[in-house]
């Protein structure tokens, strides 16, 4: 972990080496103040004339100002070393959150995601920023005014030293429990913002179950936790904090104690003593500085070690090495089965020994029961999740021994939840499209039936869509997703309960859309409509065991198996919301 956290130092090394060079003269110019002091003391007093202390005031303004200079470099490159640091370290582990297989982001929080790319990361900018610097300066300071002191008075600095070992024991013992704290308090972090994400994402539905007392209340549960969390690591720091400035003042207690009786003695002289009281404050202030550090060492590492947990997770597998040239779309599922987790955290397989086949140009529809795997099957399709045992191939090739882009190039999706990016209506359109043309961008909108709508806004494809596309209808929304795969134009397209979200009018104008989108691919659709896939040149029947019928619309209704119930079902239930709908109007019109 440590060898990782110094390799963010190599691509700064000549700014970080800079910062260093003025920390170097910084520790040189305190170091310099007590020997004017004695010399003052013990040779210009005595001096018939000022002017020897007039040069010596001098010669410490130059000494002030050089310090001053090089207080400032630290103080504004130092801590772009750490920003620069910062910045490269949230690059890649956003790089490497985006090399995550959907499984990760099943059983990750999104808050803990965004805490360890935020919170986390300003923790070890601080680190890498103030650690080295501190090291330094406290280390220089250390050895300087610890031969300054020895050259001073042998015997007295020894002395004083006795109490060293009581304040190096406490800080080690100090250690594992501060630790502790300070990885409690960050883990609860996480969950605050998990709680927040979850709640802002949520609002509409807090709003309109009345619920704003219950998210309230979870929220201030977990900030409680935090709070006693962060409460501890503060009491860690604070026993710590007031038990150093404790040693060190009986350091101060012993120096004065014992220098006092040598002055009486005329073991050391006047100016000798006050070099030697100022050069003891030298010495502890850099031991101040390594109980900061320690502090920051704390926060660091933890969020560090957060962040060393999530680059060593693996990324996604991509094995394959083919590409296909031309994909024409022929599909088969041999003996695939899957199950989500891994190893002993394996659920119950949700598809066990498949075996399918869909012809290239053709459409497959998959109906039956939630839960028989049907979203699961179509998941698999464009590997965002691996099979457990038996193959998929496209066009004759296993579709692991492609590559993942060139897989996933050849594949459209549009699902229920539609997702738009929080941007223009033409960036969502050219989305995974970015060289495309404004033509193509139109012409793409016009085909999913969006363009004369488009046209109708003040600023047209400019129009910003809102986060989660929230200034879009549902309708609108489901038809930019659909010139989204246009302007893609993959062989294969799946298209999962694409419109079960919408009213049936809505539902009508989009289905001609996808209809448009479907001529000349092999499509694959989930459908909970089973009126919306009677014209599929296949339909398969899935439950939680396996393939329950398959064959056209009408082969199926003649079987009177499980897809006629199910049509009669559904038929009986449309035609009494029908009903219902159409006396609704008439008691409007009335």
């Amino acid at each position: 972990m440590i060898k990782r956290f110094i390799s963010y130092y190599r691509p700064h090394l000549k700014l970080f080496t800079f910062d260093m060079f003025f920390a170097v003269v910084v520790a040189a110019c305190n170091l310099y103040y007590p020997t004017l002091a004695k010399k003052i003391i013990n040779e210009y007093a005595y001096e018939p004339t000022v002017a020897p202390i007039i040069y010596g005031a001098l010669t410490l303004l130059g000494v002030y100002l050089l310090k001053a200079v090089g207080t400032y470099i630290i103080g504004y490159y130092g801590h772009v070393v750490g920003v620069r640091m910062q910045a490269d370290m949230r690059r890649d582990l956003f790089r490497k959150y985006e090399s995550f297989p959907f499984s990760y982001f099943d059983d990750h929080k999104t808050g803990d995601l965004l805490s360890r790319l935020t919170g986390d990361l300003q923790n070890v900018s601080e680190l890498a920023h103030h650690g080295p610097e501190n090291l330094l300066l406290s280390v220089l300071m250390l050895i300087g005014s610890f031969v300054m002191l020895f050259s001073i008075n042998k015997t007295l600095t020894l002395i004083m030293f006795c109490v060293i070992p009581f304040i190096v024991l406490f800080t080690v013992l100090s250690r594992k429990n501060m630790s502790r704290a300070m990885k409690n308090s960050r883990r609860q972090m996480a969950e605050i913002n998990t709680t927040l994400e979850n709640s802002i994402t949520g609002i509409r539905e807090t709003k309109s179950y009345v619920a704003e007392r219950h998210e309230i209340d979870k929220f201030d549960r977990t900030n409680a936790l935090f709070r006693r969390y962060r409460s501890d690591a503060m009491k860690s720091l604070g026993s710590f904090d007031s038990i150093m400035h404790f040693l060190q003042d009986l350091l101060y207690l012993t120096v004065l104690l014992v220098g006092g009786i040598f002055l009486m003695k005329g073991r050391i002289d006047s100016g000798e003593f006050a070099a030697f009281v100022l050069y003891v404050s030298m010495f502890l202030n850099p031991i101040q500085r390594f109980v900061s550090l320690f502090e920051q060492l704390q926060e660091g590492m933890a969020g560090f070690s957060r962040f060393h947990e999530i680059m060593n997770t693996p990324s996604e597998s991509d094995e394959g090495t083919l590409t296909l040239e031309e994909v024409r779309g022929d599909l088969e599922f041999k003996d695939v089965s899957f199950s989500y987790g891994e190893g002993d955290s394996e659920t119950k397989p949700v598809i066990k020994n498949l075996n399918l086949s869909v012809k290239a140009g053709t459409t497959l529809a998959l109906v039956g029961p939630s839960g028989g795997g049907k979203s699961t099957l179509c998941n698999l399709i464009p590997r965002f999740y691996s099979i457990k045992s038996g193959s998929i191939t496209l066009d004759g090739v296993d579709i692991g021994e492609l590559t993942l882009g060139g897989l996933r190039s050849s594949v459209g999706i549009v699902s229920q939840n539609i997702f738009l990016f929080d941007g223009t209506i033409r960036e969502n359109v050219s989305y995974g499209s970015p060289d495309a043309t404004e033509e193509q961008i139109i012409e793409a909108a016009k085909r999913a039936n969006i363009h004369d709508y488009v046209m109708t806004l003040d600023k047209g494809y400019d129009t910003e869509v809102g986060e989660r596309g929230v200034k879009l209808s549902g309708g609108q929304k489901q038809r930019v997703a659909i010139a989204r795969v246009f302007l893609k134009n993959p062989k294969l397209l799946i298209l999962d309960e694409a419109t079960s979200a919408l009213d049936n009018i809505t539902e009508m104008q989009i289905q001609s859309a996808l209809e448009e989108l479907s001529v000349g691919r092999t499509v694959i659709v989930v459908a909970h409509r089973l009126s919306t896939v009677r014209n599929a040149d296949r339909i398969v029947v899935l439950d939680s065991d396996g393939i329950v019928e398959q064959g056209t619309h009408e082969e199926l209704l003649a079987l009177d198996g499980e897809y006629k119930r199910l049509y009669t079902r559904q038929s009986r239930d449309e035609s009494f919301v029908r009903a219902e709908e159409v006396g609704s109007d008439d008691k409007s019109l009335a």
